[in-house]
Parts: C-alpha cells; structure tokens; sequence
C-alpha cells in the first residue's frame, strides 16, 4: 500500500493518444473518507487535450465523499459478476474491495485513456510493483503488434535498471537493459521516485514475468520490480 501521512494514495494517469506520454492528472486517496483531486501534471495535460473527468468539473476543488465516488466504481465490475471469484484471485482479493480493485486492476476502459496506477512514495522502502516496459518499439524489439521480432530474453529473466539524466523528455529517466541491450523505460509515472530511490542505493531485482507479442508495444512485455532498503 502507498500510505503517507495516514492516507493511502492511488494516482490517475492519462495517456495522450498521438503521442502515448502519461500524465498525472489526479489523486484518490482514502483515510476514513474519499478525497479526489486534480493535480501533478494537470495543466499540461489540459493543453494537450486531457478532458475533466465527469462529475469532477473543478479542476481546483477536492471532493469528498463517505463511499467511493460512481464515476469509478463504474469502471469495476460488478461484484455479482458471474466469474468475479476468478477476477478477484487474478489480483490477490480474498474478497471484493473496491479501492484495493480499482488500484491493482487500474480499471482501465477501451472508452477512454484513464488507469489507475498504485504510485511509489517517498518514503517507501519495501515494495513491489508490476508493470509494462515502456517504449520497447523504438529499440527494435516490437513493431506496433504482433511483434515480429524474437525476444532476447525470456519470462523469469532478470533486467537491469540504469539512470538516464540526460534525456531528452525527462531528466529522471531510468532505462531498463537486458545485458548491455536498452529494451525500454519504466513508465514515466513511476520515474522520479524510483530515480530518487536508486540514487540512495536501494536493492532491487527486476524480472520479466509476462511476454504477449499479440499484444500493442505499450503493454506487450511486463516486469515485477522488488525493492528493499
């Protein structure tokens, strides 16, 4: 869990469809009560063409409520879902939860470019995280879908994480290299802490454990980072 300060934290991330950058736009956050607000990377994304979230039309307010807010339960399914055991157990639930849903599934929908996605705090030490290597087709592994390239490694393969202050897009860019091979990025959302973490010298190990070539290039190789202090 992302906890600070009492709060436990799920971030909301929109993906610009031309360009496929992820912006932070939003924060859910639950302590007793629900609190979402806009924030991180809002106005940019709001010039790049990020649209506010219906009922969330003020992009200054925080807003509160006793229950999960519809806008998002909506987007899980519904708990006397037929199968709904089986989705519970792909994402480690003994029983139905909605926040813990919506943060491990990232509830994302074909409708629009929203996910939520469980963020790495500051002052986290311990933990883990799952996600896709990002920018895999400029590195001449993928090619859109169906990828016609082979892989050089193989599910349960260790990868090695490297900084890279000098990029051109983001100066807490940490690259993901297999041998001496760059295959791609940590998610963009995931780069400024976890830049920070490794200048302390946390330890880590890092492995594929999902290869889908019939998948699109942005979620088409998935990796389990563990951290330790």
């Amino acid at each position: 869990m992302s906890r600070k300060d009492g709060r436990d934290y799920i971030l909301l991330i929109w993906k610009e469809p031309k360009k496929r950058r992820n912006y932070i736009v939003g924060e859910l956050s639950i302590n007793g009560n629900y609190e979402f607000k806009y924030g991180y990377e809002i106005d940019e994304a709001v010039e790049d063409g990020f649209e506010l979230v219906i009922p969330f039309d003020d992009i200054d307010k925080t807003y509160k409520r006793d229950i999960l807010f519809p806008a998002f339960t909506s987007r899980l399914p519904d708990k006397k879902r037929r199968g709904i055991e089986k989705i519970l157990q792909k994402y480690g639930l003994e029983e139905y939860d909605e926040y813990k849903l919506l943060k491990r599934s990232g509830a994302k929908l074909p409708i629009d470019n929203l996910e939520f996605i469980d963020p790495i705090l500051e002052n986290d030490e311990n933990f883990t995280r799952e996600f896709y290597i990002q920018g895999i087709r400029y590195y001449n592994i993928c090619e859109g879908t169906n990828c016609v390239h082979q892989f050089p490694f193989k599910v349960n393969e260790l990868l090695k994480l490297e900084l890279e202050p000098n990029n051109e897009f983001d100066d807490n860019a940490v690259k993901i290299m297999y041998n001496n091979d760059h295959i791609g990025y940590v998610p963009r959302y995931y780069s400024e802490s976890l830049s920070n973490q490794l200048n302390k010298g946390i330890k880590y190990d890092c492995k594929v454990i999902e290869i889908n070539k019939h998948n699109n290039c942005e979620e088409c190789v998935k990796v389990l980072l563990k951290v330790t202090s």
